[in-house]
């Protein structure tokens, strides 16, 4: 059983140079029998585990994780967490994940370092001002939060900003309740709650094949033997295509790599998250002083955590020339992750042509800021084998319909 975490316990513990806390979470072999085992042991995976057991006393759960946990998309990303998308479907499940990370911390008794410090969309052009305009009237519409703001309020905003640079600064749409939060702290407490509550966590075992009867599933085939089940949940996602494919279904996904670096650490200089479509970078600064830069994916399918050179030489062009301060900082660190995208570029959260297997996936770029609310809507259909109202517009079938929820040129960027 892990400690509960207090100032009491900090100070307990500093006194023997913090050598006595509790291991965060367990790691066990697997049984060879379960209730419900979910694929994946990132954000979304960690998640529906950790709700199937406090929403729906569903304990009996295993999550198979190939590597470690936390070390695929969840800990390859720029942590940013907003709703400011177009579609109406869209924005309610964003800013549910919002409300969700919110109250998050002390749910889990774990500091995930959420910080609302408000996320800039800047507008460089007539058409990228009708876009925001246009995006703002619906995000209010739909009850979330949005302001458009004027060159001036802009550089109050952000001091440092060139406002006339190649692509002069017009305006931005600001996000009050945009934030960004630590992707480690958040997968390590949704880990350590679900086994606190009797969820078993079994890494380094990699998933090879499925068995399934009349259409159902009835165990996973794994590196560490066979396992017993009838409800399987899928939350891999730049893996997606490849559970699919060996449960005999097919996914309308492609997987790209998309990359992002950290600077040398700075006293605190960046106020804002700040997100331009038109020169395609972002920016944050993280609690440790980082500056945290990304861009647009490579333009080619693979399954690789390395990214071209072109992409970095692409999104450092357009930060020097929106912030000429820091042409002069130093590169720390860079990575890629695998991002599963859809045609519509929103997430499938959904039943599968197999009974009683859900796949939680496609999120491109939006899987971690939605890492709460995706894993309880996947524990939800589980736990019922229904599908919640809030998930229904994202269902697989509707490839098939055509009733898209389109985001990919609605919400421009989609990190």
């Amino acid at each position: 059983m892990t400690h509960h975490f207090s100032a009491a316990s900090l100070l307990r513990n500093a006194f023997s140079g913090h050598k006595n806390w509790s291991q965060q979470f367990r790691s066990v072999e697997p049984e060879s029998k379960y209730q419900a085992v979910i694929v994946g042991g990132g954000g979304h995976g960690l998640s529906a585990a950790y709700h199937l057991a406090r929403e729906f006393g569903i304990t009996n759960v295993a999550v198979i994780e190939k590597g470690w946990i936390g070390g695929g998309n969840t800990g390859r990303n720029t942590a940013m967490v907003r709703s400011n998308y177009l579609q109406q479907d869209s924005v309610k499940l964003y800013d549910a994940s919002i409300k969700m990370w919110e109250s998050m911390s002390q749910k889990l008794n774990y500091n995930v370092m959420f910080s609302q410090r408000g996320l800039l969309h800047l507008a460089h052009s007539v058409s990228d001002m009708q876009e925001i305009g246009r995006r703002a009237h619906a995000i209010n519409m739909f009850g979330a939060d949005a302001e458009l703001l004027s060159p001036g309020q802009v550089r109050e905003w952000l001091p440092d900003i060139n406002l006339n640079c190649r692509f002069p600064v017009m305006g931005a749409l600001l996000q009050r309740r945009g934030a960004i939060a630590r992707h480690d702290a958040m997968a390590w407490g949704y880990a350590r709650c679900a086994t606190e509550l009797g969820v078993d966590i079994i890494q380094n075992c990699e998933v090879t094949g499925f068995e399934i009867n009349n259409g159902q599933v009835r165990s996973v085939h794994t590196t560490r033997g066979r396992i017993e089940t009838d409800t399987v949940g899928l939350a891999v996602s730049g893996h997606s295509t490849h559970l699919a494919d060996m449960a005999g279904f097919r996914l309308p996904i492609e997987t790209v790599p998309l990359q992002a670096l950290v600077t040398e650490p700075l006293k605190p200089v960046l106020k804002s998250a700040v997100i331009s479509a038109s020169i395609h970078a972002y920016v944050s600064q993280s609690d440790k002083g980082e500056l945290v830069i990304g861009g647009g994916t490579d333009p080619y399918v693979a399954y690789s955590n390395q990214g071209g050179f072109d992409e970095i030489e692409t999104m450092m062009t357009a930060i020097k020339e929106l912030f000429p301060n820091y042409s002069r900082l130093r590169i720390m660190r860079q990575w890629a992750g695998m991002v599963d995208l859809t045609p519509d570029r929103s997430p499938i959260i959904s039943k599968t042509p197999v009974r009683n297997m859900y796949i939680d996936g496609g999120w491109g770029t939006g899987g971690f800021k939605t890492s709460p609310i995706g894993g309880l809507l996947m524990a939800e259909m589980m736990a019922k084998d229904t599908v919640p109202d809030l998930a229904a517009p994202f269902a697989l079938s509707r490839f098939n319909t055509g009733v898209l929820v389109d985001e990919g040129a609605a919400s421009s960027v989609a990190h």
